[in-house]
């Protein structure tokens, strides 16, 4: 019987000793990335509040904003994915007797296993400073949203509007009314902003009998406040949309940098990789 050479035997035996990933190269890499998430993170949320102004024409427009916190979620991405992939890259232990295309494969696995695993750690730890860099992007979407029905909610904000009275004595009049609470539940419940011309009628005869507007200015304000509103909950629609394409966008660039970066440090650390 002809005894294999020494050379399989060997490459059997380091197959069969255990797992092809590296886990605490890859819990080392992810640990990084999610640290430098969150220093990054912190300078941007110091930078964001130095741009934005609350005085009228002072700081950067609110477009602006938006494109600046979508680059800087890329910049996020890829500084911290391409560090903790080049650690968990050039920390993984030595493949001896392996094909290059599978070093190459496994280098960038350890790169993605480094960045999902710091990812899903990012949803429960950094959720809170995270949320608030990116909140007020679209912190709009309740303003206008079915459901709030609390007189202290968004809802009641249009509502405030819709009584507003040049007489002080018919605006105090007006607040605690039942008149009040009954156009929040309309506004928030069924159709929403979206009253046919039997609803709509009412409400401006209520806003007519607690204002001492006319019907016809009355049904004016009915229709500019919903507009109005109509228009915030659009504008943080879209907000919200570009904000996740954003999202999205430096997922995909961090995954991207951290598997390159890990197969460049498992070419260092095996001594393979050229300029």
């Amino acid at each position: 019987m002809l005894d294999p050479s020494p050379s399989v035997v060997r490459t059997d035996v380091l197959e069969l000793a255990g797992s092809a990933a590296s886990w605490p190269a890859i819990v080392a890499g992810a640990v990084a990335s999610a640290a430098l998430t969150f220093v990054v993170l912190s300078f941007g949320a110091g930078l964001g509040l130095s741009v934005v102004s609350p005085w009228g024409g002072a700081g950067v427009s609110a477009t602006t904003f938006k494109i600046g916190t979508g680059l800087f979620l890329i910049v996020i991405a890829m500084l911290s994915s391409s560090i903790g992939g080049y650690l968990a890259g050039r920390l993984r232990t030595k493949w001896d007797g392996i094909h290059s295309d599978e070093v190459y494969f496994r280098d960038t696995a350890h790169g993605f296993l480094a960045w999902a695993l710091a990812t899903v750690v990012g949803l429960g730890l950094l959720a809170g400073p995270a949320s608030g860099i990116l909140g007020n992007a679209v912190s709009g979407v309740s303003r206008a949203a079915p459901g709030a029905a609390s007189q202290s909610g968004p809802i009641a904000g249009y509502v405030d509007a819709l009584f507003r009275s040049d007489n002080p004595q018919q605006q105090e009049q007006g607040r605690g009314d039942d008149a009040r609470d009954e156009l929040t539940r309309m506004l928030s419940a069924g159709k929403g902003l979206d009253l046919d011309s039997a609803d709509s009628t009412y409400v401006a005869k209520i806003v007519a009998s607690r204002t001492g507007l006319t019907q016809a200015d009355a049904q004016t304000r009915v229709t500019t406040v919903l507009n109005q509103a109509k228009t915030d909950l659009d504008n943080a629609r879209k907000a919200a949309a570009q904000l996740a394409f954003w999202l999205t966008a430096s997922l995909v660039i961090g995954a991207f940098c951290a598997s390159l970066a890990a197969t460049e440090g498992g070419a260092i650390r095996d001594g393979t990789w050229r300029k």
